[in-house]
């Protein structure tokens, strides 16, 4: 609680004004809280997408190429 909130203007096409209402309807809620929970939801699926791989492979920053890489892992076994 305490966020500050942005009001914004969107446009949507019509289709999709039609079946938000459809979703407003069957779910017992307002158009803007269907809106704010598909944003939310938007946002942190995207934020659980995001990675960062550098840090995977930082171990092995002596491996100049894929090649060489490939090889050092070949070796290993």
């Amino acid at each position: 609680a305490g966020d500050k909130v942005l009001r914004t203007l969107v446009d949507i096409p019509e289709k999709q004004v039609h079946e938000l209402a459809k979703i407003c309807s069957a779910e017992k809620l307002s158009r803007a809280e269907v809106i704010r929970r598909a944003i939310s939801e938007y946002v942190n699926k995207k934020q659980k997408t995001e990675v960062d791989a550098f840090g995977l492979w930082a171990k092995e920053s002596d491996v100049i190429d894929g090649l060489e890489f490939q090889e050092k892992l070949r070796n290993e076994w």
